[in-house]
């Protein structure tokens, strides 16, 4: 068996898929940070809470009501995603006209409001939730072990960041939401509820947060600290591809990952900062992002 640089394939390739598992996850979360801060210029640190709240979502469904895995994909986003819509009307809508710093400092202490209340009630040890039966097992390679639950988030946060890449972009919707971020006087003119779509794209948002949540719940053991570990290391993924870029988000989520794997392989104690390095370096040589707009 070959090696590359003194590294067992097995290594090389474990770590690969390792960082592409974390990269979904990084585009499923910075995709929803983008679509709210792009279409409503909300920075909304509430995100992280919001995926944790998937994943206990997830695991109440199926421990007090018998509701499966598969359910919880469309139960938990439309869920947690109601949460949100209710927190866009009573608390973020009164913020618009003002600068985005409101918007953060509001959502920061929801955040923590939140993950003290889960805190409070479950303890900081994590929840086990077992994979469902058609996600265990998996493939041999030959090089590596492949296990299905694996390969399916992979699949899951290629579908869904794809689908909502073309949904907002080439779309009729997409075009009508972001002419209502440009002119929401003159998309109200032709008998547009902007504030209803708003609230309803929060929602959406909120919604992609918690299904990352639901994909993660076999994968990481549930538990209140879950988004608080990783909504620093998404907004360096947004700062990278550009506030509010749809597809900056996607492609640099998938990419950092694999770059936070390749590091963990060949410099593992550059692994926990190396983002941040990226990201310093490209806000001093394009400060807009890889695919950011110039204002």
């Amino acid at each position: 068996m070959f090696e590359l640089l003194g590294i067992p394939p097995q290594a090389l390739f474990g770590q690969l898929l390792l960082g592409l598992i974390n990269g979904s996850f990084y585009a499923m979360l910075s995709l929803g940070l983008a679509v709210i801060f792009g279409l409503l210029n909300i920075i909304n640190f509430t995100h992280g809470a919001q995926y944790m709240m998937g994943a206990f979502v997830t695991w109440m469904l199926l421990t007090y009501f018998g509701i499966n895995y598969w359910a919880a994909l469309i139960l938990v986003p439309l869920i947690v995603g109601a949460s949100g819509i209710v927190i866009e009307r009573l608390m973020i809508s009164r913020l618009y006209h003002l600068d985005h710093l409101y918007g953060l400092l509001l959502t920061f202490g929801l955040a923590l409001i939140i993950q003290g209340l889960f805190r409070n009630q479950y303890g900081v040890s994590g929840i086990p939730y077992a994979a469902p039966e058609l996600l265990q097992g998996g493939h041999n390679l030959g090089f590596m072990y492949l296990p299905n639950s694996r390969l399916w988030v992979i699949v899951a946060s290629l579908v869904v960041c794809l689908g909502t890449w073309f949904m907002i972009e080439k779309t009729k919707l997409g075009a009508y939401l972001r002419a209502a971020t440009e002119n929401p006087t003159l998309v109200g003119a032709f008998g547009i509820n902007v504030p209803r779509m708003i609230t309803l794209t929060y929602g959406f948002g909120v919604g992609l947060a918690a299904l990352a949540g639901v994909l993660a719940a076999p994968i990481y053991s549930v538990n209140p600290n879950m988004g608080e570990q990783l909504i620093i290391v998404v907004f360096a993924v947004v700062v990278i591809g550009g506030m509010g870029s749809i597809l900056g988000a996607i492609i640099t989520g998938f990419g950092l990952g694999l770059v936070e794997g390749l590091t963990r392989v060949f410099y593992p104690e550059g692994s926990a900062v190396v983002i941040f390095v990226i990201m310093a370096i490209v806000l001093l040589v394009k400060p807009a992002g890889l695919f950011g707009r110039t204002a």
